[in-house]
């Protein structure tokens, strides 16, 4: 066991996000080339958050979208994207191609599968909705204490395969099962989210957390760093905090015996 916990302060590399100030004209059909981009690179969506698109629904889209974005997504609010009255627009970066009438949710989960690279039909809508729908519904049972219920609603969803954001899906069943005490499925399921999304913050916090459980000191260690390489900000967390003053203190403990 290491006799002290050091903590890294770089920051691991990111692709940043392209910073255009002006879009093409808009489009609803996606080329061949943007899908092609969009299973190789990060790619960016804008969802126009201005007065008009607002009152089209565009926060609903903007929360709809973010929840299903594969971790090569990256979904942000924007300034006014033209065509008013046409919304809620978004735009898809780098290509710069404007959608219009994304305002439901069948609509933003067929934009996440057509950037995926995937198929578009009904049937993965569905799932990806449904699979959605589960994890909120699992949330609300672990903000309850109901684990066991979460798990099995977690695991569903997890079953569906949905086209986005099943890294977000391993990462809370590995919150889950380590409030059951399942450590080692914790453990699988926080290293799965960063197999799907290996730059995660969250899940190798979990991942920390599992090893931390399993006294795997040096293993915890390793994880918190990264995480904190990641988002040096997490430092003055509290909850992040008291993580390294359990590590600090089971280290302690072990260096006593």
């Amino acid at each position: 066991m290491k006799g002290s916990v050091c903590f890294l302060c770089g920051s691991l590399p990111f692709l940043p996000n392209p910073n255009y100030n002006s879009f093409s004209s808009s489009s609803d059909s996606i080329s061949k080339r943007s899908l092609i981009h969009a299973q190789t690179h990060h790619q960016e969506i804008r969802v126009c958050t201005n007065r008009t698109c607002r009152r089209q629904g565009s926060f609903h889209a903007l929360e709809i979208l973010n929840a299903l974005a594969p971790p090569n997504i990256v979904v942000n609010p924007s300034g006014c994207l033209g065509k008013c009255g046409a919304g809620p627009n978004v735009a898809v970066l780098p290509d710069g191609f404007v959608v219009g009438h994304c305002g439901t949710p069948a609509r933003a989960a067929d934009l996440i599968i057509q950037l995926s690279g995937q198929d578009s039909d009904s049937v993965g809508i569905s799932k990806s909705l449904e699979a959605l729908a589960l994890r909120k519904r699992a949330q609300c049972e672990l903000e309850d204490g109901n684990f066991s219920q979460a798990e099995l609603l977690l695991s569903q969803a997890i079953d569906l395969k949905p086209c986005g954001g099943i890294h977000i899906i391993f990462k809370d069943r590995s919150i889950v099962r380590l409030a059951l005490g399942n450590h080692s499925g914790a453990l699988e399921d926080a290293n799965e989210a960063l197999r799907v999304a290996p730059q995660y913050l969250e899940a190798y916090i979990c991942q920390g957390d599992a090893f931390l459980a399993m006294d795997h000191f040096d293993s915890a260690e390793i994880s918190y760093s990264t995480a904190l390489e990641i988002d040096p900000s997490i430092r003055r967390s509290k909850s992040f905090k008291a993580r390294v003053a359990k590590l600090q203190e089971k280290l302690s403990a072990v260096r006593t015996q």
